[in-house]
Parts: structure tokens; C-alpha cells; sequence
């Protein structure tokens, strides 16, 4: 009698195994796609990340060669140093994840640099409808100093 009633049972849901385990196997690719997008959100700003750093500090060796040889202070000379951080970008084999030119800016003691970038979405773009691109902003400074 019970045998029979757990046969009668498994007959309804013999379906079931095969739409629950497409249901699974949606959501693995979904969660693949997402984690896609997120590491090449990731990498991006990696790359931005590296070409502010380093345009940074190459903008902070524009050093004012007449102030230092006047009485030994350190300052930067902004049109050298901002020459030199955009000389930077243009030179970085990553120049292709900037969107549009970076900003330079030159205090006598700092150089900043905010580099722009702009992330076109795969999957992500489905699940956040009018959601097809992340814009990153990434700022480094760097200070002049003496190699004492």
C-alpha cells in the first residue's frame, strides 16, 4: 500500500528534476556573466590606476631647477610638471582605457592627477536596464623629493 502510494507520488514529478536543474544551470551562467563584467570592471581600473600613478610621478620630477639651484628649495615648476604627467598617459600601453584627456593639476609641493575611464557592460546591462556602461574616476599625487 505504500509502496504503491510513493509510486503514484514520483509519477506527478517526474518533470521536476529536469526544470529545476535548468533553472540551476541559468543561474551558473548568469552568475558567470555578472562575475565577467565585474572583473573586467576590476581590470580597468587596474589599468587606470597605473597610468594616474604613473603620470603622477612623473609629473612630480618637474622639479623648478631656478629655485632649487637659488637656495636649495624643493617646488615644482607646473607647466614642466604638467607637461611631463600628460607626456606620461600618452606614453602608458593602457592608454586606450582613458576617456577623454586627464586633469593636471600643479600646487608647488603636489602634483594630482584624475584620470577618467568608461566600462561598456555585457550581462549586467540585462539585469540593469539602462545601465550600459560604468564611468570610473581615478585621482594619484605625488610630492617632489630628494634622493638622499
Amino acid at each position: 500500500m505504500i509502496r504503491a502510494w510513493v509510486r503514484d507520488r514520483h509519477r506527478d514529478e517526474d518533470g521536476m528534476v529536469v526544470l529545476w536543474l535548468l533553472g540551476v544551470a541559468v543561474m551558473v551562467l548568469m552568475l558567470g556573466g555578472v562575475s565577467i563584467d565585474l572583473w573586467h570592471v576590476f581590470s580597468e581600473r587596474r589599468a587606470l590606476v597605473g597610468i594616474a600613478d604613473a603620470a603622477a610621478y612623473a609629473g612630480a620630477s618637474g622639479i623648478d631647477v631656478d629655485a632649487y639651484r637659488a637656495d636649495g628649495t624643493v617646488v615644482l615648476a607646473p607647466a614642466v610638471a604638467e607637461e611631463l604627467a600628460l607626456a606620461a598617459v600618452a606614453r602608458q600601453d593602457d592608454a586606450g582605457a582613458v576617456a577623454g584627456p586627464p586633469t593636471v593639476s600643479v600646487a608647488p609641493e603636489q602634483v594630482t592627477v584624475v584620470v577618467r575611464g568608461r566600462v561598456e557592460l555585457a550581462l549586467l546591462r540585462l539585469l540593469a536596464p539602462g545601465t550600459d556602461a560604468l564611468d570610473l574616476r581615478v585621482t594619484s599625487s605625488a610630492e617632489p623629493r630628494l634622493g638622499r
